[in-house]
């Protein structure tokens, strides 16, 4: 997701949409844990994911104070 779409969202939807992506990136984490995935690297694309979601939900409550 690009940050240009997640801008897009309104701060309920994007606060649903942050809750199921930790949720699937904690079970890809426990998955491949157990067997390795085919392609690894969706942890790091998932991760980063949720990090710029944090940081937009960060930056309007900044502007809202």
């Amino acid at each position: 997701m690009k940050i240009a779409e997640i801008r897009e969202l309104t701060t309920e939807e994007l606060k649903e949409r942050l809750e199921a992506e930790v949720a699937s990136y904690t079970s890809m984490r426990l998955t491949h844990a157990v067997s390795p995935l085919e392609n690894p690297s969706q942890l790091r694309k998932v991760r980063k994911n949720i990090a710029r979601m944090k940081g937009e939900l960060h930056q309007r409550q900044l502007n809202n104070k």
